[in-house]
């Protein structure tokens, strides 16, 4: 940073120009800085817990990113559903590292990528939300270690949501479950 400070830049204007959302929270998951391209994504959330601009089944992921961040110093990248100022759900590629202060983190900084609003039909009426959520892996090729690992779930709790969106689908194999996902645009 020093390197960057004698430059004589301003680091912050920049980052606020810069046309990829971009965000800052504090020891507290309290959202601190917002840049023009996150505000407006989802508005001025700037004094609201973290957890607050996520769809609600993504409430526990993101609290265990910020403990990543805040007891293991750990960075994250993963995939979340936010929800944007008008509280329509998009899918992101959330990239977040920690912020230092010698040698304790003192908060997140983070920036959004390949974003894409979900589709607005309804989802099916035989799923739950969850079901629709591994069914949306399921179209992106993902194998049931990976859901697990995604969703912080055990591999029997993903295998047991799957038979469940396969009898929900009347299917027999997760390949059919995709077709009828995607002719009837259930999950992505």
């Amino acid at each position: 940073m020093a390197k960057l400070e004698e430059l004589g830049g301003d680091l912050e204007d920049a980052l606020d120009r810069v046309k990829v959302p971009s965000y800052v929270y504090d020891r507290h998951g309290v959202i601190r800085w917002v840049n023009r391209a996150g505000l407006e994504l989802v508005g001025d959330v700037r004094g609201r817990q973290i957890t607050s601009v996520v769809a609600p089944e993504e409430t526990r992921r993101a609290q265990e990113a910020y403990l990543k961040h805040i007891y293991s110093s750990e960075d994250v990248e993963a995939q979340v559903v936010l929800l944007d100022h008008e509280g329509n759900r998009m899918s992101v590629e959330v990239s977040s590292v920690c912020l230092y202060r010698g040698h304790h983190v003192i908060g997140v900084f983070g920036q959004l990528s390949d974003i894409h609003e979900d589709d607005e039909s309804p989802p099916h009426p035989h799923l739950t939300p969850r079901q629709a959520e591994v069914l949306r892996l399921l179209e992106r090729g993902r194998s049931t270690d990976q859901i697990a690992e995604e969703l912080h779930l055990s591999i029997e709790t993903v295998r047991n949501h799957i038979r469940r969106l396969l009898r929900a689908l009347d299917v027999h194999s997760r390949l059919e479950a995709v077709a009828v996902g995607r002719r009837m645009h259930i999950g992505s």
